[in-house]
Order: C-alpha cells, then sequence, then structure tokens
C-alpha cells in the first residue's frame, strides 16, 4: 500500500526533536501571521480611543489618560464620517450593480452565446489586462468630462465612478472562465424546452454562478471602498467624495485622536463584509475553476 509522502516522512515525525519542535515551530508562525494581520487594526482600534498626545507621545502604550470612547460620536458628527461612509457604500454599491451587469451580461454572450466575432472580442478585452492602469487615466478622464456624442459631462456624478468601474476586464475574464465550465447538456437541454436567451440567462446560467457572482461582488466593494485616485479626480465636490478621499482632505484641520477614529471606522466595515461571507467567498474562489457534471 503506498502513502503520501510530505517533506516530513512519518519516521520523522516520530523523533522527539520533530514531534515537539514542529507544533511549535507552527505556533509561532500562526502568532507572527496573527501579529501581522490583526495588529494594525487593534493598534488603529486603540489610537481611536486615545486623546492625540497619547497618540504622539506614547504610540504603544495603553491609555494612560483613559479610554477615549467620545471620540468615536465625535468623529461621526463633528468631521462627518457618517456621511462620508454613505457616500462611500453608494459608490460601492452602484459599482457592485454596474460591475455585476457587465461581466455577467458580457461572459453570456462571449461564452454561451458564442457569436463568431467572440474570439476577437476576448481577446481584445485580454489585451487590455497588459495595460496599465495609468496609461488610460487620462482619457479616461477627458471622456468623463465630455461624453463622446452626448457631449456632456459626468464630472461630480457618482456615474463618473460607477461606469469606469463596471468596464473591468479582469472580471469579465473571470466570469466567462467560470461560464464555460457550465455542461453544455444544460444548455442545450434548456433551449430544447424552448428557452430563450434571456431566461436561459436569469434562470439556469446566474442561478448555477452564485458562487463566483459573489466573489466579484466582494471584490468589487472592497476595491471600491479603497479606491482613492480616481475619486478624487472626478468627485471634487467634497459632499459627494467617499471616505478614503474625504479623510486626507480634513486631516489638516482634525485632530489627529478624530483621524484615527475615522479611519478606524473605514476600515471596519470591509473587514466585517469579508469575515460575514468568507466562507462563500473561499468556496466561490475554490469553484472559479470548473463545476462537476
Amino acid at each position: 500500500m503506498s502513502h503520501e509522502r510530505g517533506i516530513i516522512s512519518t519516521a520523522d515525525r516520530q523523533r522527539g526533536i520533530v514531534r515537539f519542535g514542529l507544533p511549535a515551530i507552527q505556533v509561532l508562525i500562526f502568532v507572527a501571521v496573527l501579529i501581522a494581520g490583526v495588529g494594525p487594526l487593534l493598534w488603529l482600534l486603540k489610537s481611536g480611543v486615545s486623546t492625540s498626545q497619547d497618540i504622539l507621545s506614547g504610540p504603544m502604550q495603553l491609555w494612560p489618560s483613559g479610554i477615549q470612547l467620545k471620540n468615536i460620536p465625535d468623529a461621526w458628527n463633528r468631521v462627518q464620517i457618517g456621511a462620508y461612509l454613505g457616500n462611500t457604500a453608494f459608490i460601492a454599491i452602484g459599482s457592485m450593480l454596474a460591475t455585476l451587469f457587465v461581466c455577467t451580461t458580457g461572459a453570456f454572450v462571449l461564452s454561451i452565446l458564442r457569436p463568431k466575432w467572440g474570439p476577437v472580442v476576448t481577446g481584445a478585452v485580454l489585451a487590455t489586462l497588459f495595460l496599465p492602469g495609468v496609461i488610460s487615466l487620462v482619457p479616461l478622464y477627458m471622456t468623463i468630462l465630455k461624453l463622446p456624442l452626448l457631449g456632456i459631462s459626468l464630472q461630480n456624478t457618482f456615474w463618473a465612478v460607477w461606469l469606469p468601474q463596471a468596464a473591468g476586464a479582469f472580471n469579465v475574464l473571470i466570469m466567462k472562465r467560470y461560464f464555460d465550465s457550465i455542461p453544455r447538456e444544460l444548455i442545450e437541454a434548456a433551449r430544447i424546452d424552448g428557452a430563450g436567451n434571456v431566461r436561459m440567462f436569469t434562470a439556469l446560467i446566474l442561478p448555477l454562478s452564485k458562487p463566483i457572482v459573489g466573489v466579484v461582488a466582494l471584490l468589487t466593494v472592497i476595491g471600491s471602498w479603497k479606491d482613492y485616485l480616481w475619486p478624487l479626480l472626478v468627485l471634487p465636490d467634497p459632499s459627494l467624495q467617499p471616505i478614503s478621499v474625504a479623510l486626507p482632505r480634513v486631516a489638516k484641520t482634525t485632530e489627529i485622536s478624530l483621524q484615527m477614529s475615522g479611519l478606524f471606522l473605514a476600515v471596519l466595515i470591509p473587514v466585517v463584509l469579508f469575515l460575514l461571507f468568507q466562507k462563500q467567498f473561499l468556496r466561490g474562489v475554490g469553484m472559479s475553476g470548473g463545476i462537476k457534471e
């Protein structure tokens, strides 16, 4: 009977130094990863409920002047963190819906309908991944300032953020790959039953693609939540700016303790979203390579 062999054999594991040393090394690595991942969040929380003097004089000390819980409501009201978080959530949800619409419909055409010009479009979409984003920044910005044919400006509107976010080549290609893995027998059976393209898309393809749709939605929300440069360019109006743009702007006139509270609130929401949906996220990543027949 053959057994799988790893880096450390079964015989080596029976040795005392390996039997006790390996778990100790694993624990140390786990603690190091935990500190690297959770440590900054805990420090941000500590700083968010500390005084400005404590942050500057003793950044690693635990509240020499006591816990300042009032920092969080002060940041919410005085710095208008709540309004900026509302803008950020609205931008993120709009970007998610626009992205899902574009990538699912585009992948459906390229993978399920398979027109003759499909490979050309797929190659063109793939080619855009090799272009640095900074190259298209100026042309895209000029397009937002004056839309072709319509001649209107989208600046200071959320559409200026939603539309460019929706046209992401990576999301289209990863969705297309998932659609490619759906058995063609199911598609042909749906056609035989008289299902049209719209019904096939809504009643067959989308229900089978819930894991990858969830992954794309979560990645889009997190990416939109932390985006800085593009919202800074197209949303110069402070009342429309997301938290990522507003915090650096108000930092010049805000106490550092309130800044830390605002940063903690801004970071907390995407972390909570990932923790709540990590099962669906990891499942979608694991299934992105295909569907078992």
